[in-house]
């Protein structure tokens, strides 16, 4: 039988990784509030951004406590439904790069894959997960038909990961490799923007991205280092760099998510982006829930933030609100586990 001590460890330690999230949310509204102060910054973005995770991340811990393989399902079925919903921009030949609403696409079906592996692990019928594998693997071929490149292959690597946590004994190691792939892709942009790459490497890269989208990047640093300590505040890129105004018509985004955290708020915006991805990834590695649906839903949450490192994926609340639905549902204790098991 599970001790009390033990049930009052764990119990104690999920309550250090909700405060930790309670302050670091807290931290990115008020950063947020403060950089656009006296700046006619634009911060309704950011904040609805952090509602929309934290009220995911509400939803997700309620419903997956009470239903840990419906939920995930319902989730996913609600981010294939939004997909069509985005503005119409996203469609045709937007699908096959991330700039602009195509990254949200790309996003929301690898959540979509990710919510129904988790679905596939908490079910103990073998028949249903199995109908649940399939679905998932559906979701990443519909990605392919539809020409999303970068969601089909996000999802289809969503579900190598998953397949490869089932056979995990300790999840440390793998929200340490997903932490390592995070930090690598964004070190990877942040370098092709930086301009430090070899020149045969820089070359390679921009054909797929786009020349426009690099330009774009490189704004967004240099804006940066200008203004590295309160950024030019929120909502303010699109006025201050000069490829946003050239032959496109303008966004006022530099299409990745990192690099506008650093021109509009600073060093400490990127610090705050940081940090919530590292809380996410430390109360997925204290939940209670299997092993193989932490470490599904640590893959796929991964998969969008490499998607918003190179694309314009949280700037949409469908997004921001999936990523905390997940994040909550593979954080939350299922109602029969507080009860003594053998």
């Amino acid at each position: 039988m599970t001790s009390a001590a033990g049930a009052d460890a764990d119990s104690d330690r999920r309550n250090v990784s909700d405060a930790v999230g309670v302050v670091v949310l807290a931290a990115c509204a008020g950063w947020a509030l403060l950089t656009a102060a006296g700046r006619d910054g634009r911060p309704e973005g950011v904040l609805l951004a952090v509602l929309a995770v934290a009220a995911g991340h509400a939803a997700g811990r309620m419903s997956g406590s009470l239903w840990p393989v419906a939920a995930p399902c319902a989730a996913a079925v609600a981010g294939l439904a939004a997909a069509p919903a985005l503005p119409r921009g996203a469609m045709g030949s937007a699908f096959a790069t991330p700039l602009g609403p195509a990254g949200a696409v790309a996003a929301l079906l690898v959540l979509a894959t990710g919510g129904l592996c988790c679905a596939a692990w908490a079910t103990p019928v073998p028949a249903l997960r199995s109908g649940l594998w399939a679905l998932a693997a559906g979701v990443a071929v519909a990605g392919a038909v539809a020409g999303s490149a970068v969601g089909c292959a996000a999802g289809a690597a969503v579900l190598l990961c998953s397949a490869a946590a089932g056979r995990m004994r300790h999840r440390g190691a793998g929200v340490a490799g997903l932490a390592l792939v995070a930090a690598v892709v964004t070190g990877a942009v942040w370098a092709l923007a930086a301009d430090v790459l070899p020149a045969g490497l820089t070359a390679a890269t921009t054909g797929p991205l786009t020349e426009r989208r690099v330009l774009l990047w490189r704004d967004a640093l240099h804006l940066a280092r200008r203004n590295s300590a309160l950024g030019v505040g929120p909502g303010r890129f699109g006025g201050l760099n000069g490829t946003a105004s050239g032959t496109l018509p303008p966004d006022g985004r530099p299409h990745s998510a990192p690099l506008q955290l650093a021109a509009e708020q600073g060093l400490v915006g990127v610090l705050l982006l940081a940090a919530v991805f590292c809380w996410i990834l430390y109360a997925l590695w204290r939940s209670p829930r299997p092993t193989p649906v932490v470490l599904t839903a640590g893959a796929a949450l991964t998969a969008v933030a490499a998607v918003a490192a190179v694309g314009d994926a949280l700037s949409f609340t469908a997004v921001s609100a999936g990523a905390g639905l997940l994040a909550g549902l593979a954080t939350a204790r299922p109602w029969a586990a507080g009860t003594p098991r053998s």
